[in-house]
């Protein structure tokens, strides 16, 4: 019995080490730690910037025999890291499977899959996984709660700007039609189908005009200035409602903070006088006594 006793100590001491031990490297991971969790999040944001800096100087046709040696260890030792990061977020996750097929999850995954991916292809698929590895850049909004933010409030309008996407490419259809209609005599080369049509549309709508597709008739001159007030509206509108939604966003967490700095103070005053409350309830009873005994 007492070995037995022993057998499930250790075992239960295993556990509870093991517990202790994916805690503190979620904490470092997340960005938690008190003392490792910032280093590790400028580590893996330097990372990132030495990654995009060494695609671009890759992407240099006179470039030294030893500085490209260079960078392809700059290439593996990034990729190590990362690779060690998803593992670790996988491994400390409390749902590993929720993590992995989550946004963050993706993200970490397309950090590493170009270079694995590339070990077995050549020419064009390779420069094409190289190029994939600007997706990087993605990881860095992990680091900025303002990135949060823009997802808290894309998703709070998710719905009106569904809504209004559809309403504009119907719209945009609609103009593709209407100018293929009145410039398709003048300028067949130009309009030659709705379809090609498209691209004119587009590029009013958006108040971009390139000018390299213009109508020269009356008719098309005068649709096109009523699609350009039109084009106007379809940039204000999704701009206003993703304006009010992140100030409100804002709001939310500003009062947040508030209320839990109060609660915080509230907390700091009730143990403060509490030490108080007890030493005063302790001298009660040694009062009483006295008065009792001198009876």
């Amino acid at each position: 019995m007492e070995g037995w006793g022993v057998e499930v100590a250790v075992r239960t001491g295993g556990k509870r080490s093991a517990k202790t031990l994916r805690g503190t490297l979620r904490q470092v991971v997340d960005g938690d730690h008190p003392r490792y969790g910032r280093a590790f999040e400028l580590l893996i944001q330097a990372l990132i910037v030495v990654s995009l800096v060494s695609v671009a100087l890759a992407s240099l046709p006179d470039l030294p025999a030893n500085l490209r040696v260079a960078l392809r260890w700059e290439e593996i030792v990034v990729v190590a890291v990362f690779t060690v990061e998803y593992i670790l977020r996988i491994w400390t996750a409390e749902r590993p499977a929720r993590y992995v097929f989550s946004f963050w999850g993706f993200v970490d995954l397309i950090a590493i899959a170009p270079f694995y991916l590339g070990l077995g292809a050549g020419g064009r698929s390779i420069r094409a996984l190289r190029l994939l590895r600007v997706l990087r850049t993605l990881k860095l909004l992990r680091y900025h709660s303002a990135a949060d933010r823009f997802r808290k409030t894309f998703f709070k309008i998710r719905e009106e700007l569904a809504l209004f996407g559809g309403l504009a490419l119907i719209i945009l259809f609609l103009s593709s039609v209407g100018v293929y209609y009145f410039e398709h005599d003048r300028q067949p080369e130009v309009f030659a189908s709705i379809p090609d049509s498209l691209w004119w549309a587009a590029v009013t709508l958006t108040t971009v005009g390139y000018g390299d597709a213009y109508p020269v008739t009356v008719g098309g001159r005068i649709f096109t200035f009523f699609v350009l007030i039109v084009g106007l509206g379809v940039v204000a509108v999704p701009t206003g409602l993703f304006a009010s939604a992140l100030t409100e966003i804002r709001r939310e967490e500003k009062e947040r903070r508030q209320a839990e700095a109060m609660s915080a103070r509230i907390d700091r005053k009730d143990n403060r006088r509490s030490p108080k409350q007890s030493s005063r309830a302790a001298k009660r009873p040694r009062a009483a006594g006295r008065g009792r005994s001198s009876k």
